[in-house]
């Protein structure tokens, strides 16, 4: 089985660049199952109704969120019932929505799971290793296959969390950085790992913002408003390849086009 994580989706354009690729590499790669992350979809910052079934209709079987995940107030009136969204599980207890979800997919239960990371997030959220541990309890006799997104910043706190989830999971990935890592690999006791899977957004710009306006901020500290960048988008991710007997990873391949 080989499983697509895609880097932050980051505007409409973003989104489009996405259903460009997709079909295709999905072909070329015999991709299997789509995990995207789609908290920066909507104006680079929240989720929509309509973009979240747009990015249910190119091709995604999972949709995880972030920091960002209430960022559009149209959120609330979705994020309970549709079954393949997911926010992180370790936000305050009694929020909305879910922290994980569990998909059948080549006679296989897959279970994807979305953490957001406590250092540098300016998020009130409970222990994520904590929180992970509850859930991996929860479902062992329930899953074949586990992945999870973590949505952090600080680079340790992902390496940390993959080192401590290694064995545990088929699969971690980082997002939330925008910025894909060369660092690759199956880790010791057979977890496939990316500190992070990088954007699908705009090319020409500050992690998705415009250039102009993120310079202002850094030039004169004064809050100067983000704007989303425009311009030809990129694509990146990362597949991994997982046995059909062992549910471990065999194989990790970033793809940044």
């Amino acid at each position: 089985m080989r499983i697509l994580a895609v880097g932050d989706i980051v505007g409409e354009n973003g989104l489009k660049k996405a259903g460009e690729v997709l079909p295709k590499l999905k072909q070329e790669k015999e991709i299997d199952f789509v995990i995207m992350n789609g908290e920066n979809v909507a104006d680079g910052m929240g989720i929509t109704h309509k973009l979240y079934k747009e990015m249910l209709r190119i091709g995604a079987d999972v949709v995880t969120l972030g920091n960002h995940t209430w960022a559009k107030k149209d959120v609330f009136s979705f994020i309970e019932e549709e079954e393949r969204l997911i926010r992180p599980a370790n936000y305050s207890k009694g929020l909305l929505g879910k922290g994980y979800v569990i998909v059948e997919c080549k006679q296989k239960k897959i279970a994807v799971i979305n953490l957001i990371g406590r250092t540098e997030m300016n998020v009130l959220s409970e222990n994520p290793f904590t929180k992970v541990t509850e859930i991996l309890e929860e479902i062992k006799d329930r899953v074949d296959v586990i992945v999870v997104d973590f949505h952090a910043e600080a680079s340790a706190e992902k390496i940390a969390m993959g080192y401590f989830l290694d064995g545990k999971v088929s699969i971690m990935f980082g997002t939330h950085t925008h910025v894909q890592t060369a660092d690759e690999t199956i880790l010791e006791k057979g977890t496939g790992y990316i500190t992070d899977i990088g954007m699908t957004g705009p090319i020409k710009s500050v992690i998705g913002m415009e250039v102009e306006a993120s310079l202002k901020r850094f030039e004169t500290s004064l809050p100067e408003r983000y704007k989303l960048a425009s311009g030809t988008c990129g694509f990146s991710g990362c597949i991994f390849e997982v046995d059909d007997e062992t549910c471990r990873v065999v194989k990790v391949e970033r793809v940044k086009m």
